[in-house]
């Protein structure tokens, strides 16, 4: 199935639904039908600056009902979009740029100079589209005017599961970012399998802050559109403005990541705003710590959580922890198995097989450590521009690079990612293990452990910390922290002390920067 059915079927059911809500005071707010319309007004710009199936259109904003209309109106062409991430350096922006080819470039305002810069665009005669009406420049032309005054585009894609409908590259957390292709069976397979599609009488609202060149809010706009769901587009996430948009429009339903949901049960207003409309928050795309969400629970007690696992690669969740796994009532017998569950990513979804596989490529026993593969039709068809395929071998497993185990009730239970196992004299380390444990150390707000190079041992554990405002704690203490609960290879070497750890968009710690800046190379 076409992802531009998505759209067409929910345009049918629910015309009139506004499908989206952004803009400062959330002034705009076009319904289903004005969204199709402006999506085949802007395929027919596309068109007109010779974008055809296969070629590429790139965006780099933030979050703006744009990305959805572009989106769309590249499939209507049978044409390949990619959303830039507008966090990108321009070194990563220029990778991102060159690797694809694109035929247009889209660009909000701040962005236009980045973009610019790119010397790969140079000699190519791209076209490229202002996304913001006060920001013009020479060779640019501007988005609301080139739509306004274009026709709808009278053709329909032809695209079937198969063929490759996006790019998008990966947060580049642990090395250059590389160019997923996704297809259309990659986000459709997900959507119809989990999302009841569009309903007169069902009305829901989605707050969507994850930014939309993440795959996580990819998913959450392409569910929002089968659905038949309102999007409110925050462009960035700002606590203060997060709450206030639940509370102005009665969200019901959310996405975040654990570093904004910590972020707001700590803001000083957080008791001021209404949020009792919010029914679901899904988290996920970085690590939960346990204490965050069971504060969370607490705080939010008429919310069902769900923990949702995936990746770029995956295209969408693969395992999940579900809400009655978060309702922490019970025998205490079972309280204390959700408390422990509530440290797994769940189990594994319907439509995509997860198995742990060793070294050798054999599923491994209950509560053994090995890799996370999953098989199945919504995952990548490979890196673009890479022949190897990218991890998927020839029986369609992809190696995610997670490691972790599955218990004997089927929760898998994530203990560290396969290239950042710290090898220090022989012993395998995982750095996510000693972050934990020194995140238990009280003046510990968080820490990220990095191995460095070292001729005697091979690595080091170096641990990079942050400390809680007004506490204050020495090397040697968090050392002999680490040194009671771990064994001792296991403990840091070295420690050093920051105010903040690079992290990107959805909170994962950028360990490449890390070392970068502490001494790993």
């Amino acid at each position: 199935m076409n992802t531009f059915e998505l759209l067409e079927i929910a345009c049918a059911i629910v015309p009139d639904r506004p499908a989206f809500v952004a803009g400062k005071n959330g002034e705009i707010k076009p319904d289903f039908a004005t969204f199709r319309d402006r999506a085949s007004r802007l395929a027919s710009v596309l068109s007109g600056m010779g974008v055809g199936p296969g070629d590429r259109v790139a965006l780099m904003d933030v979050n703006t009902p744009a990305h959805a209309e572009a989106y769309f109106a590249s499939a209507m062409l049978d044409a390949i979009y990619v959303p830039v991430n507008f966090r990108s350096r321009a070194s990563e922006a220029n990778h991102m740029i060159e690797k694809t080819s694109p035929t247009v470039v889209m660009a909000g305002g701040r962005y236009m100079d980045l973009i610019e810069s790119c010397e790969c665009l140079e000699d190519q005669g791209v076209s490229r589209i202002s996304l913001d009406p006060g920001a013009t420049a020479d060779g640019w032309t501007g988005y609301e005017e080139a739509i306004q005054s274009a026709e709808p585009y009278m053709g329909y894609p032809t695209g079937d599961d198969d063929d490759t409908t996006m790019i998008m590259f990966t947060s580049g957390s642990t090395s250059l970012p590389k160019g997923v292709t996704l297809s259309h069976g990659s986000f459709t397979s997900f959507v119809m399998d989990n999302v009841p599609p569009a309903d007169p009488d069902a009305i829901e609202c989605n707050l969507l802050t994850v930014p939309l060149y993440h795959i996580a809010g990819v998913q959450s706009m392409m569910a929002g559109v089968w659905g038949g769901r309102t999007l409110v587009l925050q462009p960035q996430f700002e606590p203060e403005g997060w709450m206030g948009l639940v509370q102005r429009e009665s969200v019901n339903r959310a996405m975040m990541v654990p570093t904004m949901l910590k972020t707001l049960m700590d803001h000083p207003k957080f008791s001021e705003f209404d949020l009792s409309s919010l029914d679901v928050i899904t988290y996920g795309a970085a690590a939960m710590p346990e204490s965050v969400i069971l504060e969370a629970i607490e705080r939010f007690p008429d919310v069902q959580f769900i923990n949702a696992f995936g990746q770029t690669e995956t295209a969408a969740t693969i395992t999940m922890l579900p809400p009655e796994d978060h309702d922490l009532t019970g025998t205490p017998e079972e309280i204390e198995k959700k408390r422990k569950r509530l440290r797994s990513i769940g189990v594994p979804m319907d439509g995509v097989d997860v198995q742990i596989m060793n070294e050798a490529g054999e599923q491994v026993a209950v509560n053994v450590p090995g890799e996370i593969v999953a098989r199945g039709k919504r995952l990548m068809k490979g890196y673009w521009g890479d022949d190897a395929n990218g991890g998927v071998n020839a029986e369609g497993w992809l190696y995610t690079g997670d490691l972790g185990y599955q218990d004997e009730d089927g929760y898998i239970f994530l203990t560290g990612r396969a290239r950042e196992i710290i090898k220090r004299g022989g012993e395998m380390i995982s750095p996510e293990e000693v972050e934990e444990t020194l995140e238990r150390h009280i003046a510990v707000r968080e820490a990220s452990v990095i191995g460095v190079p070292d001729t005697t041992w091979g690595e080091l554990v170096h641990a990079v910390v942050v400390v809680e405002d007004g506490a204050s704690v020495t090397e040697g203490e968090i050392i002999e922290h680490a040194r009671q609960a771990l064994a001792s290879y296991k403990k840091p070497d070295k420690v050093h002390f920051t105010d903040e750890l690079p992290r990107n968009a959805l909170g994962k710690v950028i360990r490449p920067r890390v070392k970068e800046k502490f001494g790993g190379g």
